[in-house]
């Protein structure tokens, strides 16, 4: 595996495992992720042999972002590292590739000063794998909102950057 920052040349790619993985995340067109891809504050993707197959997507404070849980964080804190995606190819789950990216993300957060982590995932319809996932990495919850028109409700996350982090 070799971790590495995206680039435009991985759009398709990223578009096509986002697309696999829309039940639990919120649709990307080309258009949102080319003005993610320029606001985020990192954006590594997992490579083996050469194709992409997992990448995380985070945002600091401050940025011009119309996700309703982003706009949640920014309300309520003044420094954060916002995961906005992270997602893996049905293909590859088990193989601890969600963990290698937070991992990225919380070493990211703690070298750049930034005291905590922000997140959600879904809790209506549930998604336990989700929640087992963020609770080993030291995610509370901090709050919850209906999206989606109120087909979804999300439990909102924070960690401090400074967890302790699963190895493995």
């Amino acid at each position: 595996m070799n971790l590495r920052a995206a680039t435009t040349t991985d759009f398709d790619a990223l578009l096509m495992l986002n697309q696999e993985s829309e039940h639990f995340l919120s649709p990307l067109t080309k258009a949102r992720l080319e003005q993610l891809h320029e606001q985020a504050e990192m954006y590594p993707v997992l490579e083996d042999a050469g194709q992409v197959v997992a990448f995380v997507l985070a945002l600091r404070e401050g940025k011009i972002y119309e996700s309703p849980n982003y706009r949640w964080f920014q309300q309520r804190y003044s420094q954060f590292l916002y995961v906005d995606r992270v997602v893996v190819a049905a293909s590859q789950h088990g193989r601890g590739l969600g963990s290698v990216l937070y991992r990225a993300v919380f070493e990211h957060a703690v070298s750049t000063r930034v005291p905590r982590v922000a997140c959600e995932y879904d809790v209506v319809p549930p998604n336990p794998a989700s929640a087992r996932f963020h609770q080993k990495f030291g995610f509370v919850e901090v709050g919850r909102q209906s999206v989606a028109g109120g087909s979804k409700q999300v439990s909102l996350q924070i960690a401090p950057a400074c967890a302790k982090i699963p190895v493995g």
